[in-house]
């Protein structure tokens, strides 16, 4: 049975609902494990609302102090409602946050192009010629690599600057959990002198 201050203290930092936060904390039995039950629920709500449409959202911007970087973020979600609350207005601030500070080029993915893949794999199998490795390590560490690539360079694939053990993509899915609707990042422009 969870007790109320585990409860209190899971809402605080997921802002989820009450319920949400009890339901969570008995099957995981404590707060770290019930937050990693609300984060797979939210994938879960995620999946089932992929075919919805996001037709509403909001475009925010974000200008750093130094006024040397800014960003532009399109941000959707199903209803004007939830484009209007301070949850989804917060998580458009976080993001551009992210783009700002870790300068991805995709959005997701799959949006990386294949020829930029490609000659991704060139550079890193150029860096690894004349090597004594066999061929099956070699692909193992152009793998790797590949992967690192992704993940640096891809929005939702990168490491929440705020919290580096959560990705952008479980930020926004911890969001619909909350929420309860569809959010997608659409695309974003990102500036720099």
């Amino acid at each position: 049975m969870a007790n109320i201050e585990q409860i209190k203290k899971l809402r605080e930092e997921t802002g989820v609902s009450m319920t949400e936060c009890k339901n969570a904390l008995e099957k995981g039995g404590d707060v770290e494990k019930a937050k990693k039950i609300l984060r797979e629920r939210g994938e879960e709500l995620a999946g089932k609302r992929a075919g919805r449409t996001a037709g509403e959202g909001v475009i925010a911007s974000y200008i750093h102090s130094n006024s040397k970087v800014g960003v532009l973020l399109d941000i959707r979600c199903e209803s004007d409602f939830v484009a209007k609350s301070d949850d989804f207005k917060t998580l458009a601030h976080e993001i551009c946050l992210q783009i700002a500070a870790a300068k991805p080029r995709y959005v997701r993915e799959e949006d990386v192009p294949e020829e930029v893949i490609k000659e991704e794999r060139e550079i890193i199998l150029k860096q690894n010629e004349g090597s004594d490795k066999p061929k099956k390590i070699v692909e193992q560490i152009v793998d790797g690599r590949l992967k690192k690539f992704k993940k640096e360079t891809v929005l939702l694939m990168q490491p929440w600057v705020k919290e580096e053990k959560q990705s952008i993509e479980n930020l926004i899915n911890e969001k619909i959990a909350k929420i309860g609707e569809k959010i997608v990042v659409n695309r974003f422009e990102r500036y720099e002198i």
